[in-house]
């Protein structure tokens, strides 16, 4: 895959980057140059690899999902104004 300059010009354009017209040549070569290196990734075997997050292996620590009410409702309004039954109190906004 080659870029061309319009190409070139219409990336800058999505990425909101200011590109002069001296730039774009230079600019054309480096997206190739990227472009040509994705390609070489293309070409290597990878039949059989487990997908990796590290060259480490790892398990994730996982903890048990439960919906619970933290088991400390007064300690969050203790320094409210105003409060009722454990729930803030606020003022009334709409008449």
């Amino acid at each position: 895959m080659s870029v061309d300059q319009k190409t070139v010009r219409r990336i800058a354009h999505l990425a909101r980057i200011a590109v002069t017209e001296e730039e774009v040549p230079h600019l054309q070569g480096e997206l190739n140059a990227i472009l040509s290196f994705v390609e070489q990734l293309n070409e290597v075997n990878v039949d059989g690899v487990e997908p990796m997050t590290s060259v480490t292996p790892m398990t994730m620590k996982k903890r048990q999902d439960g919906v619970t009410d933290g088991g400390y409702a007064d300690k969050v309004v203790r320094n409210a104004p105003a409060t009722e039954d454990n729930f803030f109190l606020v003022p009334k906004v709409i008449e």
